[in-house]
Formats: structure tokens, sequence, C-alpha cells
């Protein structure tokens, strides 16, 4: 194949050539070496490695020093769906098996900040934890939680290793949570988190922030968290038609990745929103 197109086509078609060759392949199946590839391609070096780099970072392929290229693992995923009627999101358990690395736990007083989302006096005590997310035995994301002291009497570090916290506050504490609202952002992650992440310095990662309220309306835990770009990802379904009324201001609303007039016609019904983990090999 002759190099008769521009660098960012080549790259394109060379990025486009490798996923496919992923998605004929299994978790933890070899890729050719660059070598190989580049001969079979046409293309040159670092038109290849641009393009192996890419998908290196959307987490479609691993790199294993001394040993070559892999398809990367399979996904373990998680849905959010919406009720229709309600327009909030219920999340089912997530795949694989899920544990936590204490970092640091305190409890110290809120501070201004954490004090304005909790809803409390900057000098009320909260229990404050710093934990390691690891999926499978694999570090997935650093979790920052701020829960209310007097909610929470006696909790310890070693509570914070494994099971479910909600359940741990409603079986202990007799706390329900209610709903969460939670925002999520790009950044890239620093030089400590890279490490504990086991990533290079400055890797992309989704940035996680969310206020848990209960019956009440009651702030119960403000919690931000740091995940990995190259194994988590959120994907949004939606279904567009003409079954469900259009909720208030629905003409307005802006749908991401969908340019304002596309739509066929106002009435948005259900959104479902998918977080996938890759698992490890």
């Amino acid at each position: 194949m002759a190099e008769t197109v521009g660098p960012a086509f080549k790259r394109t078609r060379v990025r486009d050539y490798l996923r496919d060759l992923v998605e004929a392949r299994s978790a933890g199946d070899p890729i050719p070496s660059e070598r190989t590839l580049c001969e079979q391609l046409g293309v040159s070096r670092p038109t290849l490695r641009s393009a192996v780099d890419e998908l290196v970072s959307t987490g479609l392929i691993v790199r294993e020093h001394g040993r070559g290229m892999f398809v990367a693992p399979a996904k373990i995923t998680q849905e959010l769906t919406a009720a229709p009627e309600e327009h909030a999101f219920t999340a089912p358990r997530v795949g694989g098996s899920w544990a936590g690395r204490v970092l640091e736990f305190s409890v110290l007083r809120a501070g201004a900040r954490v004090g304005r989302k909790l809803h409390l006096s900057p000098t009320a005590e909260i229990a404050h934890i710093a934990r390691l997310r690891l999926v499978d035995g694999e570090p997935m994301a650093i979790e920052y939680l701020y829960v209310p002291a007097e909610l929470v009497p006696g909790l310890a570090p070693g509570d914070m290793e494994s099971g479910d916290f909600y359940e741990l506050l409603r079986e202990r504490h007799g706390v329900r949570v209610h709903q969460a609202v939670q925002s999520i952002e790009p950044t890239v992650v620093s030089e400590k988190e890279a490490q504990l992440l086991g990533v290079p310095p400055f890797s992309p990662a989704l940035h996680f922030e969310r206020l848990t309220t209960d019956h009440d309306g009651r702030p119960v835990e403000y919690v931000h968290s740091l995940y990995r770009g190259d194994r988590y990802r959120i994907l949004s379904r939606i279904t567009l038609g003409e079954t469900a009324p259009p909720p208030a201001g629905a003409a307005d609303r802006h749908h991401p990745g969908i340019p304002p007039g596309d739509l066929t016609t106002p009435r948005s019904s259900h959104t479902l929103t998918t977080g996938d983990v890759q698992s490890v090999l």
C-alpha cells in the first residue's frame, strides 16, 4: 500500500484498521508487531505508533513491556436507567469484584466548602475518607468521601475496605440514601494520582462529584472521585420519539452530540446511561 495520502488520513486509516482488528479478536489476544503492521499497511513507524497511542489511551489496546501489544481486557458494565415518569436514575450493581484500600481516615472540621455542600457549620465534624477503589485487585479510582460525623458514630477504616457503603449506612446507622446529583468532567491525573492508579502522569481521567441525600433531602455524603480514563467510560442511549409528552422546556433542551434542530420531534422519552469498566486480564 503506497503512502499517497496525507498524514492525518493515513493515521485515521490505520486507527480504523486496528479497531476492526480489535473487534475481531478476544480480550488478551496479541496484536501483530509494529513492524508487521507497517509492512501490511504500507505506513511508516511514526504513523502507526500515533494510531496505536490513540487506541492505548482510549483503552482498546494495551502494551506490555517486552511482550508486545494485546487486545484490551473485556468490560464490566453498569447501567443507570431512567424512569420516564421521574426522569431519575437507578444504579444496578456493577460487575467485577470491587474493594477499597483506605489511604486516609480522619475526623475533622467541615470547613467552608464542604460545610456548604453538606449544609453544615464550618466547625461541624465530618468523617473524611480517601480510598483507592479496586476492581478484581486492580486500581480503578481514587475516591474522597465526606460524611457528617454524627451520622456514622464508630465508623472505622476497616468498614471502608469492602462491602456496600450505602448498605452499611442503612443497616448500622439507620441512614437511607434516596437521591444523588452527580457531575462528570474530563481531567488528567497528577504524578501522585498516576502512581496510585498505575498509569503515566497526566493520563486522561474522569472526575466525578456527587452529593447524596436521604428521603428528607438531608445531605448525607459528598464525594469526589477520579476514575481512570483508559478503563472507564460513560455511554448514553437516547430514545427519541413521540410516545411521551415533552417535559417543560424540552424544545430548548440540548442533547449532547445531537446538533440543535436535528431531532425530528421535540419529544424525548427514555435516556439510558451506561458506565463501562474494563476488567483486568
